[in-house]
């Protein structure tokens, strides 16, 4: 369910539909679709690998190694 708008945000939204030749419910409708296959490119399939540790931290780990 969206949230209501504020009359200036149904404005707005009404001039960018008007612009684009569409109803303000069917501009609505395309803009949340778009926003949805947005949010689901952004989601990663799988985790990032680990990163490799930096200078400061491989120094620290051959200085605690017994010689």
């Amino acid at each position: 369910m969206p949230k209501p708008m504020s009359e200036a945000q149904l404005a707005y939204e009404t001039r960018r539909a008007a612009k684009a030749g569409m109803s303000l419910e069917k501009w609505l409708e395309t803009k949340e679709k778009k926003e949805a296959e947005s949010r689901a490119r952004d989601i990663p399939a799988e985790k990032p690998k680990a990163k490799k540790p930096g200078l400061f931290s491989r120094l620290i780990e051959k200085a605690q190694k017994p010689l």
